[in-house]
């Protein structure tokens, strides 16, 4: 995900202290990984040099630094919809880091259903937290669990097709 862009959309909502943002952003994406402060003012920073925010003012408060308020500005705001209505890329690698721990446990002949099973139980007991979550969960995060449990699903399903077919590509790299 790409946190300047997710941070930009939340101003575009109205003008903010880096402080809201950060809470905004943990509340709606940070899940189990939220933004840390320092992040949130670094990203600001870039934007303000690139001309995606401006700082509309600033609030004291006593010891600490003033607090600024941003705002979008027309750059930024045509940055964001570009961003928004661009499509995600499929993922371009064919060949993940799954597909080659089990194409080296074959090559140097260790046990590559091992590995497989070992993945599945893995996979199995997340989907499993995802689903025990997603019961109590709002219907924002019962969509991104169900994001999550979609994309266990589908590796699930290649683990089950690459140990059908262990033997064969065992039998495949010892031609090569």
């Amino acid at each position: 995900m790409d946190n300047g862009k997710t941070l930009l959309g939340l101003l575009s909502r109205e003008a903010g202290y880096g402080y809201d943002l950060k809470h905004s952003f943990d509340r709606y994406f940070g899940g189990e990984k939220p933004l840390a402060f320092g992040q949130v003012y670094a990203m600001l920073a870039r934007m303000v040099r690139d001309g995606l925010i401006v700082s509309v003012g600033e609030e004291a408060t006593g010891e600490a630094p003033d607090r600024k308020k941003y705002e979008i500005t027309a750059v930024g705001r045509e940055l964001l919809l570009g961003w928004m209505f661009t499509a995600q890329p499929p993922s371009p690698a064919a060949r993940h880091e799954l597909f080659a721990k089990t194409v080296i446990a074959l090559l140097v002949d260790e046990d590559a259903q091992r590995l497989l099973d070992v993945q599945r139980s893995a996979h199995l007991a997340r989907m499993r937290e995802l689903t025990r979550a997603r019961r109590e969960a709002g219907l924002l995060d019962v969509l991104a669990f169900d994001h999550a449990l979609f994309h266990l699903e589908a590796d699930l399903r290649w683990i089950d097709l690459a140990a059908a077919r262990l033997d064969a590509l065992r039998a495949e790299l010892t031609k090569r």
